[in-house]
């Protein structure tokens, strides 16, 4: 053994195991980390410090390593004790190769019918565009069979002029009879265990869209014709049945029926979405898991309660339903890791008592005071029972209340004073900026913007804008929403922010209506925006109505955790999974309807229900091929994580404060990136013209064919026209990242002409300069506000007219009322101690 009992473990991730000449396994391709191991280390911190170095979760992931002189046999690290030993038997070499791989993956190759290469430990990244394979290439793996049934979606590759193709020229006629289109088809595959077994799928299963839902999408779009869909109807069988209406958007009841209004806890009962879930953090977890659990009618009780990891279970004897959900290392998020939503204890029917948190109560009693602020705690514990079903003591309701008036006073304060003179301080040092209370005394919601933030949109920044919540870690009183836009250099760039109680669809289109005036006040083109959210909490519906002919997309990540959690439910292993996984993305990454449908037809062959899956959820909002938007290359809306830490977490607590930590950190943001961009001397900006790079090496083995003075057609693994006039290409990589892809970079050498010119102004370092070329100066006097705890505390109530004030004993008190003797009339005793001689 080493010195000390250390060897160096050599971390490999991101490759694949192929077969060598003699049997053996032979890893290639990745990135490879050193990282010290002692025999005393645990399994946990072992993975701690291999999750630092490569920057990615290995909760999902297997540690495996050679044995010395062997090379065909895996040996899997599950324990402390295997880490152990793994130390011993390595011990002469004084080094271990080990390798990062998906958790059941113990096998080197895999093979089924329409499956895509699979890389050990790869992972599908929803922000990061990756080049899609050629058309030839994808098309080895995607061949038609006769149980595939439907209709493809064709692409009109003459008219360039279209953002997209024509989606409705069918390929094939759907009347035509098909001799096992009701047939069964078997699919051999891996199990976890290496064994064969046959999957028997039945018919086919159509899944339509979220009814009522506002979709942004063209109207020649036709969601039958899309990527082998059967339009049979059929009742939906498999393991995507609870997913009928796959990623749902907007979540909107116009009218709503009575008895929901009658009983706002069933709206609770579907808060509770299943595993890949997000929350803000934990306290925003249990919120919900408490509103959940009285929707539903049932007790829980905690299992693990911490900070980063919660765990609970039905309280009742031998029931199955149980949940776990964890902190997401990735974006700090709390996520649904494990679920068991299903009640053995027949308590799920609406009967038990529910468990309520002092947080839920102290929200219903605001709620209550609101309408009436007279109301008793006697009268609040028998409505509270009536509405929810909660039994609550009058003491219970009491502190509760006392906790509500409290908030509600710190909040009221806030309106009345800190938040107007704050506003009016605003104006005052930064004209042109917004701060709106108009609507806060009403439905407790207003937005802020600065001026620079505004102006510098306007000025440099492309038409693109991210919406999302920004988790706010000490409460949950309020919602901090957020529009942000990106940079020339890809920075993010924030525009507007609103304060709202909840992130809903009245908010959303209040917040965004409010937005769009302020942006025709700078004469921003309205007509070419395109946004990109999580489309949920009523996104779809309000930017479709504030924003009329905008395009909107759907945050790629989202879907695609949504998709990871449904295939989970499926008998597939680990690396088929991860394959549908891989074809989802090039799906959505696919510039063609070609490429499009045979990413699709790839996880048909597989299952019929994850395609139809897909399908249902929308492509028109996330994938190039029919998005008629133009996202430059952005798939997801997490870049808002970065507003994560703006906020300190003590100035959470006060509205005020935190809008004027927001204003600090976006001044210091815009004079530090104001005084970086001075030493940039190119036409882009760096991270931009990095891209430019690696397009330009590929665009040396290129030949270019004159066609005329701004056509011309470009050779390589395939054959593509470029014409420059109207800054086209038929890869479509142009038109969709406002960056001249390889082809266009090759006519340039050819030519003799800087493909600088033909770059989006987007992208310039002029566009930049003009970005970040407003001020946002200080605001004098902050000291004067008083924020102590004091300050937040109520006046005491005056006491009603109507009810005698009580009489009350004071013992110090000293005698005023002089007694006297009756037989001899002194003071100091009474007839029965009286002395005096009886006459």
């Amino acid at each position: 053994m080493t010195e000390g009992g250390f060897v160096v473990a050599i971390c490999q991730h991101g490759g694949e195991f192929t077969s060598g000449p003699n049997g053996n396994l032979i890893y290639k391709g990745g990135e490879a980390h050193a990282v010290d191991v002692s025999r005393e280390m645990s399994l946990d911190s072992f993975k701690d410090e291999v999750s630092k170095v490569f920057h990615v979760d290995v909760t999902d992931m297997s540690f495996k390593y050679f044995l010395p002189n062997n090379n065909r046999t895996l040996i899997t690290i599950s324990c402390d004790r295997d880490l152990q030993r793994m130390v011993d038997f390595t011990a002469s070499a004084a080094q271990a190769d080990v390798f990062v791989i998906s958790r059941v993956e113990n096998r080197s190759v895999v093979t089924y019918t329409g499956a895509s290469t699979v890389k050990a430990g790869s992972n599908a990244h929803g922000d990061k565009r990756k080049r899609t394979a050629s058309k030839n290439k994808a098309s080895k793996s995607n061949k038609k069979t006769a149980s595939a049934t439907g209709v493809v979606v064709q692409a009109d590759t003459n008219d360039l002029n279209q953002p997209t193709n024509d989606l409705n020229q069918p390929t094939n006629d759907l009347n035509q009879p098909t001799s096992d289109i009701n047939q069964p088809r078997a699919l051999v595959t891996l199990n976890d265990y290496n064994e064969d077994f046959p999957l028997e799928f039945g018919h086919d299963v159509a899944f339509p869209t979220t009814a009522g839902a506002v979709s942004s999408a063209p109207d020649d779009l036709n969601h039958d014709k899309l990527a082998l869909v059967d339009t049979t109807q059929r009742e939906p069988t498999g393991f995507f049945d609870d997913a009928v209406n796959a990623y749902d958007g907007s979540d909107i009841i116009i009218d709503p029926p009575q008895e929901l209004t009658n009983n706002p806890a069933l709206f609770w009962e579907d808060i509770i979405k299943g595993v890949g879930q997000e929350f803000d953090n934990v306290k925003d977890f249990r919120a919900q898991l408490c509103k959940y659990s009285i929707g539903k009618g049932f007790v829980y009780r905690f299992i693990k309660n911490e900070t980063t990891r919660v765990t609970v279970k039905c309280v009742a004897d031998g029931c199955t339903w149980r949940l776990h959900a964890s902190e997401s290392s990735r974006n700090k998020k709390f996520v649904i890791k494990k679920m068991t939503d299903e009640h053995t204890c027949g308590g799920e029917g609406g009967e038990g008592q529910r468990r309520a948190t002092r947080q839920w109560l102290t929200t219903i009693i605001k709620q209550k005071l609101r309408e009436n602020s007279l109301l008793k705690p006697k009268d609040l514990v028998k409505e509270i029972h009536e509405e929810y079903g909660v039994m609550l003591t009058y003491s219970q309701v009491w502190r509760g209340r006392e906790v509500a008036q409290k908030e509600m006073f710190h909040v009221q304060r806030e309106a009345s004073g800190h938040l107007p003179w704050y506003g009016e301080r605003l104006m005052q040092t930064n004209p042109g900026s917004i701060l709106d209370l108009s609507e806060f005394s009403e439905n407790r919601r207003f937005i802020f913007a600065f001026h620079a933030s505004l102006e510098g949109f306007a000025s440099g920044c492309r038409p693109l804008l991210f919406l999302d919540k920004v988790p706010l870690k000490a409460t949950n009183e309020y919602k901090l929403l957020v529009a942000a836009a990106v940079d020339a250099d890809d920075g993010v760039f924030p525009v507007a922010f609103n304060v709202v109680e909840d992130d809903n669809y009245e908010n959303w289109v209040w917040f965004l209506m409010k937005l769009r005036i302020a942006l025709q006040y700078h004469n921003y083109p309205l007509n070419a925006m395109t946004f990109l959210s999580n489309g949920q909490k009523g996104l779809d519906a309000a930017v479709a109505h504030a924003f009329e002919g905008s395009h909107h997309a759907f945050c790629l990540h989202h879907i695609m955790e949504e998709f990871k959690g449904e295939l989970k439910k499926g008998p597939w292993s680990q690396q088929i999974r991860d394959a549908m996984v891989e074809d989802f993305t090039r799906a959505a990454q696919a510039c063609s309807i070609d490429d499009f449908n045979a990413s699709i037809e790839s996880i048909r062959n597989i299952s019929t229900e994850a395609a139809d899956w897909i399908i249902a959820s929308k492509p028109e909002h996330w994938s190039d091929a029919i998005f008629r938007g133009c996202r430059y290359d952005h798939f997801s809306s997490n870049i808002v994580d970065a507003f994560n830490n703006w906020i300190p977490t003590k100035k959470e607590g006060s509205m005020v404060l935190m809008v004027d930590s927001l204003r600090t950190k976006i001044m210091e943001t815009i004079e530090a990136r104001r005084e970086a961009c001075k030493s940039w001397e190119g036409p882009l900006t760096p991270s931009i013209d990095y891209k430019a790079k690696d397009e330009i090496t590929k665009a040396g083995k290129l030949t270019v064919l004159c066609s005329s003075e701004t056509v011309f057609e470009v050779r390589g693994s395939g054959i593509f026209v470029v014409n420059l006039a109207n800054c086209e290409c038929t890869c479509r990589r142009w038109q969709l990242s406002g960056l001249p892809c390889m082809h266009v970079i090759a006519v340039c050498n050819r030519i003799g002409r800087s493909f600088y010119e033909y770059c989006s102004k987007f992208f310039t370092t002029d566009s930049y300069r003009q970005t970040y070329s407003g001020t946002i100066y200080p605001i004098p006097d902050m000291d004067t506000l008083d924020f102590s705890a004091a300050a937040m505390v109520p006046p005491p109530r005056p006491r009603t007219s109507d009810k005698p004030r009580r009489k009350r004993f004071n013992p110090n008190k000293p005698t005023t009322l002089i007694r006297l003797c009756s037989r001899c009339k002194q003071v100091g005793h009474n007839k029965a101690t009286c002395e005096a001689a009886f006459l």
